[in-house]
Parts: C-alpha cells; sequence; structure tokens
C-alpha cells in the first residue's frame, strides 16, 4: 500500500507541526523492529476505536485493526511525512475498516455477536465523548447533580454524533476527539480544508440544536 501524493488542493499552506513519531518511523524504516513495536503499542488503542465506528463484532474488529499494522509495517518505507504518522495510520486504518463493514453488510447474519457493538451490549453503542467544553463547566460544580447532568449531556451529545450524516461525523470526532488540525483532517478525509470547516461548522450546529433543550435546562449554555 503506496504513501501517494497528496493531490494539490491538499498540499500543506503552512509550516507544519514537528511530527512527535518522525524519529520511531525512521528507525523502523532502518529495520528496527522495537521502533515499530513501540508505534503499535502508542495507536492501537485509538486504531481499534476508530475501526470499531464501522465494525461492530469485537472480534472482527482486532482482527481488522492486525490486518492494518501488518499494511503499515509493509507500507512504511513509503511513508513521506507529508502528513502526520497518524493521518497517514488514519487513513489506512479508515480504509480498512469501511471495506470490512461493506463485506459484513454483504453476508447474511450468522451469530448475535454480529449485531453487538465492539466491546459492548446488543442494543447499546461505545460512549466514546468524554465530559468537554459545556460538560467540563458544569462538572467544576460539586454534587451528584452536577455530575448527573455532565453525563447526561455527554451521552446526549453521544447520540447527537450518530445521528449525524458520516462525513458529519467522521469530520467532527477527528477534530474533538482525535485532536486533529483542520489541515491533517483534510489529508485523512481526502476534500479540501473548507470542507472539512463546513462540515465541522454543520456538525457542530446539529449537535448544538440538538442538545439546545437539555442546555437551557442547564443554565443557557452553548455547547
Amino acid at each position: 500500500m503506496a504513501d501517494s501524493q497528496p493531490p494539490a488542493h491538499l498540499t500543506p499552506t503552512g509550516p507544519r507541526a514537528e511530527d512527535p513519531d518522525q524519529a520511531l518511523v525512521a528507525r523502523a524504516v532502518a529495520g528496527e523492529m522495537r521502533a515499530f513495536e513501540l508505534l503499535v503499542r502508542k495507536y492501537q488503542p485509538r486504531v481499534q476505536r476508530l475501526i470499531g465506528r464501522w465494525v461492530r463484532d469485537s472480534a472482527r474488529c482486532e482482527d481488522v485493526a492486525q490486518d492494518v499494522f501488518m499494511s503499515v509495517y509493509r507500507a512504511l518505507p513509503n511513508f513521506r511525512g507529508d502528513a502526520q504518522f497518524y493521518t497517514w495510520l488514519y487513513r489506512i486504518a479508515a480504509n480498512a475498516a469501511k471495506k470490512s463493514a461493506m463485506r459484513t453488510a454483504r453476508e447474511p447474519v450468522r451469530y448475535l455477536s454480529d449485531l453487538t457493538p465492539a466491546g459492548g451490549e446488543a442494543g447499546g453503542s461505545e460512549e466514546i465523548w468524554e465530559p468537554t467544553g459545556v460538560e467540563r463547566d458544569l462538572s467544576q460544580d460539586s454534587g451528584p447533580e452536577a455530575e448527573y447532568a455532565s453525563r447526561e449531556i455527554a451521552a446526549a451529545v453521544n447520540a447527537a454524533v450518530d445521528a449525524l450524516p458520516t462525513d458529519l461525523a467522521e469530520a467532527i470526532t477527528l477534530r474533538e476527539i482525535e485532536g486533529m488540525s483542520y489541515e491533517d483532517i483534510a489529508l485523512a478525509m481526502d476534500c479540501p480544508i473548507g470542507t472539512v470547516r463546513s462540515r465541522i461548522f454543520r456538525a457542530r450546529e446539529a449537535i448544538s440544536n440538538r442538545i439546545k433543550p437539555m442546555l437551557n435546562r442547564q443554565g443557557g449554555k452553548r455547547w
């Protein structure tokens, strides 16, 4: 799997932040297996969480993650640093997860686990949104009521993200959960930065509108 040159609309227009994984990548490319093992250890939880957005069976999720890191190891010499290492890794993992999900959709359901979210029980979804922003402001107040309000809003945000179109949900998750820059999100999603900004804006508006009644009950704060 090659690390192809990014399209013109994705070419960086300013100085890029230094990649914290640059040294480990260089050592891994030079054949140091320990360096690659450190990269796997660092990113395996994030990659499995990412794959779990598309692949709901936990065993299949682990298999896809293993395949991803095998693909990454083979393709590592082609990584030229046009993007942060995790952005490059994200694209490989997301593509693998989407392909696996498409294959699953064409297969008949054989096991109960096929209907179960990765790591969860049937009928539920893994909570990926930690209390931030408004939730964190509310949690600064002491007492069980404030804690309950914070968790209630976090759950509502999760539900709002789940209800978004795929492209909006992916963009807002990369920004708020993964902490990626707009430039890296554009590279990861293979679209112009302006499109990324639009998707994130629309996602935030949709989430805000969905949880606005709850926020009004908590004093009118806006997510």
